[in-house]
């Protein structure tokens, strides 16, 4: 498409999205940045409704729904991935290196582990065990009772430049699936890290990355995307390549049956998931931040200058969120409802629904 999606002709109003609340996050800075960047997703706590959120100023807070600041937890470095809340447990990647878990109701530490490597993932649970991947191209795994480590799985990352980030993992029938920056990608056994397959999909020095979370196909393939060589639908039990595509420069992918969606820095496309044949792309004037995600049936695409709510079967882009600096964390989305953290610091609860229905 080449129709500016920020273009100041306001055409004709969509009812896409409602704003609930709003809450600052972090102090006003003291210096002037350029370019502020917020990475961590929010999240809910399904028992008290807060918000938890790490920020650039390396805090840790969980808030109430009217902006009140029940904890806080202060660490020495930016956070750069969300948090995971699951039987009121907090578990907290730190830019620092340090994974933690905490109480949710008070934010009293339960246990902490140091990785000594910056993590960039929300963390999964599985097996009981919290699985988090850091920058340095290292998958850990830590019991979730105690934080005892029990097993990790490291890839050593390539001498050229790389990608910000890192391929969350996803778990399916005691299987842990994720790409790394070195081109490679990977099925571990979730009990003891074991390599099933670690198969290479691009190689070479420069933004080899695979750094998309994966995704199933309705077929079962296992989708995921090289940022130098396009999308992928491997055979989830070998590894296998069932199809490449040649879309490159991509960077994220969210699977929705027969659907694959694509995101890199300047564009955002849908390919079919049979045979990763393009169905549309979407021209983006700014680069997008992390992942999509899906919230009332609309993809909601993070950029640089502004959240981006795109009809998934088109790519038209209905409406933008624009709350200053864009926004480059992935929103959390609970139902209807989406937690936006916008690069100034803002926390956004927006209530999102299909054109005119509000």
């Amino acid at each position: 498409m080449l129709s500016d999606p920020f273009s100041r002709d306001p055409g004709a109003p969509l009812a896409v999205y409602s704003i609930d609340y709003w809450h600052a996050m972090i102090e006003t800075s003291t210096t002037m940045e350029f370019v502020p960047r917020e990475f961590a997703t929010p999240a809910v706590d399904p028992v008290s409704g807060r918000v938890v959120v790490g920020t650039r100023d390396g805090v840790l807070r969980s808030v109430t729904i009217d902006g009140k600041v029940r904890w806080a937890m202060p660490t020495p470095a930016p956070f750069f991935a969300g948090v995971l809340i699951r039987d009121g447990v907090v578990y907290s990647p730190g830019g620092d290196g340090v994974l933690r878990a905490l109480k949710a109701d008070t934010g009293a530490v339960l246990w902490t582990y140091d990785c000594g490597e910056e993590l960039v993932t929300v963390p999964v649970l599985a097996e009981g065990r919290v699985l988090v991947a850091s920058q340095s191209a290292t998958l850990y795994a830590l019991d979730a009772a105690d934080g005892k480590w029990a097993w990790q799985y490291r890839r050593t990352p390539p001498a050229g430049f790389i990608l910000r980030g890192a391929s969350t993992p996803v778990v399916r029938d005691g299987v842990v699936y994720l790409g790394f920056s070195d081109g490679h990608a990977a099925a571990l056994d979730a009990k003891t890290g074991g390599a099933i397959w670690d198969r290479v999909l691009s190689t070479g020095t420069q933004f080899i990355d695979v750094s998309s979370t994966p995704g199933f196909d309705a077929a079962g393939h296992l989708i995921v995307a090289s940022y130098k060589d396009g999308l992928f639908a491997l055979d989830p039990k070998t590894g296998d390549t069932v199809w490449q595509s040649s879309a490159t420069g991509l960077a994220y992918v969210l699977v929705r049956g027969s659907v694959i969606f694509a995101a890199g820095e300047d564009r955002i496309g849908a390919y079919g998931a049979e045979t990763g044949k393009s169905i549309w792309v979407t021209t983006l004037p700014d680069r997008a931040g992390q992942q999509p995600a899906f919230a009332s049936g609309l993809l909601l695409v993070p950029t640089g200058r502004a959240l981006l709510f795109i009809e998934p079967v088109s790519g038209k882009i209905l409406r933008r969120f624009d709350p200053g600096k864009g926004v480059t964390a992935t929103p959390g989305v609970y139902g209807p409802d989406a937690l936006v953290l916008s690069n100034l610091g803002f926390v956004y609860g927006l209530h999102v629904s299909q054109p005119g229905a509000l």
